[in-house]
């Protein structure tokens, strides 16, 4: 089940996401950076205030299996762009359609409200994620000036299908 994000899923979320982002940043960058005790607090911080933004300028939706979040996707509308900010499965629920689910219900928001074209920004190191994004339509943008060690990708948001 896909469903708007709650202040009450903000441990579950923040853990969730320390979860996935080990699995890409290990050996990459320094444990403290992405699972040390400042992190963690700087991330649940952030969750809180995405959970917590009006819906006109985002949201935040969790996937939830047996009572447990097992993913978390958020996108922020501002500056006359949407920028998909985050989506993350907890790797235990990999390859089950989680993140595939996540990425529907975004599709549906956007088209809901009009909005025609996304990016977001994925680690450079993170292949199953930039994989992820080939498969559902997201394509590099060769003229965009690198951010740090992030690739920019954009998402054309079209009708939905048989229209």
């Amino acid at each position: 089940m896909i469903r708007t994000a709650r202040p009450a899923d903000l441990d579950a979320i923040a853990a969730l996401h320390t979860r996935a982002r080990a699995t890409y940043y290990q050996g990459h960058i320094p444990e403290q950076a992405y699972a040390g005790d400042a992190e963690i607090a700087r991330t649940r911080e952030g969750w809180s205030r995405a959970v917590a933004r009006p819906a006109a300028v985002g949201r935040v939706l969790c996937a939830e299996q047996d009572g447990q979040v097992t993913g978390v996707a958020a996108y922020l509308t501002a500056d006359g762009g949407t920028t998909l900010t985050q989506l993350h499965v907890d790797p235990v629920h990999w390859r089950r359609g989680t993140g595939a689910a996540l990425h529907a219900a975004c599709l549906d928001a956007w088209r809901s409200a009009g909005i025609s074209r996304v990016r977001l920004e994925v680690y450079e190191h993170n292949l199953r994620a930039q994989a992820f994004y080939a498969r559902h339509g997201w394509l590099p943008d060769p003229a965009a000036v690198r951010s740090g060690s992030h690739r920019t990708l954009w998402l054309h948001v079209g009708p939905p299908s048989g229209e």
